[in-house]
């Protein structure tokens, strides 16, 4: 395996982790998906696991035969780059996760058809651009149940470094893809779909109904602002979560782990 000791950031190669952009990473010219950064060896196995092909790693010295092994046993074909804890650290301003970050490939999107094909229970995540809250939401989603995961455009990307993270690989566990068409539209693929808002006409989260329907969409909205009007005037149902003490709302991805756990099938 060819493990090269770097002495500067400023080292060919190591740009990929030391300068580009996620804007940069994600229209890499070296792939035709572009790429993206995993850190941590168990976030990175997750993406090994779920068939992402990795492209570059950096990795603290002594993690080279520690934490890092078994992982750099599966990448023998691609550069390893390490350097002292200090060195590595300055990357980004704070001692890397578990001292190893891998550039992996982005696989080729697949259509909203192919993505909820055989889903029973999928999350339609609008305007949600905090990348903290896209990591949390594929974590819960992943933990209870939901089978894919659709986002807008106007969405932060799931294969952002700290969605990543925050999601501890979750972003790699669930099939997801980007879905441009009126939400409305999954209506076609045999989709009820149930908007997450607090509005006059909603029902409650535990109403039997959204028990019953054998494919429901749950659609969460933007931090600040929350679902358009559009989007709620357009949904099978508005759904509110019943709050108390005076509370007006949850954080979108408190809410969504609410709904995910409420909304699951067979439940």
């Amino acid at each position: 395996m060819p493990i090269i000791k770097i002495n500067s950031l400023a080292h060919k190669g190591v740009e990929i982790f030391s300068t580009l952009t996620e804007a940069q990473l994600r229209q890499s010219i070296e792939h035709d998906a572009g790429l993206f950064i995993a850190e941590s060896p168990k976030v990175i196995q997750v993406a090994l696991d779920s068939g992402y092909e990795p492209y570059a790693m950096m990795c603290e010295e002594k993690h080279i035969k520690g934490d890092a092994s078994s992982i750099i046993e599966q990448c023998a074909d691609i550069p390893i780059y390490t350097g002292c804890r200090e060195l590595l650290s300055s990357l980004t301003g704070y001692t890397l996760t578990r001292g190893v970050l891998c550039a992996m490939k982005r696989k080729p999107f697949k259509s909203v058809e192919e993505i909820t094909f055989n889903a029973k229970r999928i999350v339609v995540i609008d305007g949600v651009v905090d990348t903290t809250n896209i990591g949390a939401i594929f974590r819960s989603a992943a933990a209870l149940g939901i089978d894919a995961l659709l986002l807008t455009p106007t969405s932060c990307d799931p294969l952002n470094r700290r969605a990543v993270r925050v999601s501890m690989g979750s972003v790699f566990r669930l099939p997801w893809t980007w879905i441009k068409e009126p939400l409305s539209s999954l209506n076609r693929y045999g989709f009820k779909t149930a908007a997450m808002a607090l509005e006059e006409n909603s029902i409650s989260i535990d109403d039997s109904r959204l028990a019953a329907e054998e494919r429901l969409a749950i659609i969460m909205g933007t931090e600040g602002d929350g679902l358009s009007n559009c989007v709620i005037s357009d949904a099978d149902y508005v759904v509110r979560i019943p709050m108390s003490h005076g509370v007006d709302s949850l954080n979108v991805a408190a809410a969504a782990a609410v709904a995910f756990w409420e909304l699951r099938t067979n439940r």
